[in-house]
């Protein structure tokens, strides 16, 4: 392993790096940063690492399972490695102590080096206490969604700020959430304001529930999430450009459909210069969440609980993949079963049109299990179901955010069958953008 203090941060790498300066010995900080190499436009920006493989295969899906990760071993070349790479390429270093106590401790972070602007990461940390909130387009879905933040996220908000078009429904949701209180204890809920375009990223965390173009219940659409892409993605572009212009540093937080591809839109166009060139100076690919994955995960406990054959789900399964198709839900992770598993994907993923049978748009489930209760989770640092930037896309698995970066949940093993259908949903988005 080499070190180095680089611009007053402690750097490691796995290959020697002149460009640092002079090799230093071992620091005890806090934080310590682990240089990675990776695509600057594809490849993830910077993550907690929890595996010492995670630092030779830093952006690909194989991050998502310690047992398709590569081993590090002292004895060079193949060697004595427990499970020695196909293709028996060079393996530079076994991980030492610090490292290895580092990753132990939850303080290792990967910086990937190649992409513009690495280096701010080196000085950066979150905000710590409550945050601001603020939320683009109070229509159905905006709008429970508000109602779940400001009941729920006393503990983490200290206030939201709404912005739509209508300045009359602003006005409306201003006035409905100020008449919200408990008897005698009228700050336990954040207070609710109205907020200009001009200061909607003068926040923590950006709320995208914008839409355009829903198609009415009883239409023909069969892939409604599609069908608003187009649409959606004009208006990701024009916010997209604003953070950029504002130089947003809170989370990006993509609700409205179709959630993966629109989070990878605001990633790729805010990082374009006036002449529509990438420049890497934008919004980072882990500033950047799509919210869609949560309502698919409560959905499929909503079969599991009425179904004895699904029930294994409550409580060993996962939910992988994109809000729609390409989603996979796995009835176990322990126990696989691909046909029971391919049976609770269809009922998952098909819900949103039994409800739109029953005669209703499919908002309320997704506006709180997708939105706000996703969006608490992620402000609070726990667990919870989200897309985060892997393999070049936005896939969704579980995750959290922590002071050593986003955290993807690391599976001792993930069977082949699995595997195949959660790369199956990558290259599925691949094609979309």
């Amino acid at each position: 392993m080499y070190y180095y203090n680089y611009r007053g941060a402690n750097l490691v790498s796995l290959t020697p790096c002149e460009e640092f300066g002079p090799e230093v010995e071992p620091a005890n900080s806090w934080r310590l940063f682990a240089a990675v190499p990776g695509d600057p436009v594809l490849g993830r920006g910077s993550f907690k690492v929890n595996h010492p493989g995670q630092l030779l295969d830093s952006h690909g899906l194989e991050v998502l399972d310690a047992s398709r990760l590569m081993p590090l071993d002292s004895s060079g070349p193949c060697g004595e490695a427990l499970m020695p790479p196909p293709d028996c390429r060079p393996i530079p270093l076994m991980v030492d102590e610090t490292v290895e106590r580092a990753i132990a401790e939850g303080r290792l972070t990967a910086v990937n080096t190649s992409r513009p602007g690495w280096e701010e990461l080196l000085t950066w940390s979150p905000q710590t206490g409550k945050k601001r909130v603020n939320i683009l387009a109070i229509g159905d879905v905006g709008s429970t969604l508000l109602i779940g933040l400001k009941l729920l996220g006393g503990d983490v908000i200290s206030s939201i700020g709404i912005c739509d078009l209508s300045g009359q429904t602003t006005a409306r949701w201003e006035f409905e959430m100020g008449q919200i209180n408990l008897p005698w204890d009228y700050n336990v809920f954040p207070e609710v304001e109205v907020v200009d375009p001009e200061h909607l990223f003068d926040c923590d965390m950006f709320v995208f529930v914008a839409s355009k173009g829903i198609p009415p219940v009883g239409s023909q659409v069969k892939d409604v999430r599609m069908y608003q892409f187009e649409n959606n993605a004009k208006i990701v572009k024009h916010y997209a450009q604003m953070a950029r212009a504002k130089h947003f540093r809170g989370l990006w937080c993509a609700v409205s459909d179709p959630v993966d591809p629109l989070a990878k839109t605001a990633y790729l166009e805010s990082n374009r210069d006036e002449k529509g060139n990438w420049d890497g100076q934008g919004l980072r690919p882990e500033q950047i969440q799509g919210f869609g994955l949560g309502v698919m995960n409560a959905r499929a406990a909503y079969f599991a609980k009425r179904d004895p054959r699904l029930a294994s789900f409550l409580t060993e399964g996962r939910s992988f993949g994109p809000h729609g198709t390409g989603l996979w839900i796995a009835n176990s992770i322990d126990r696989y079963d691909e046909a029971l598993s391919q049976e609770l994907t269809r009922l998952t993923v098909t819900a949103n049109l039994k409800m739109r049978e029953i005669g209703f748009k499919p908002y309320v489930a997704p506006a709180l299990s997708s939105g706000a209760l996703s969006l608490l989770l992620t402000l609070r640092g726990e667990w919870h179901c989200g897309s985060v930037f892997l393999d070049g896309i936005y896939m969704g698995v579980k995750n959290r955010y922590t002071p050593a970066g986003i955290e993807t949940e690391l599976l001792p093993h993930i069977p082949d069958p699995l595997f195949a259908h959660i790369r199956e949903a990558a290259e599925h988005l691949k094609t979309i953008i």
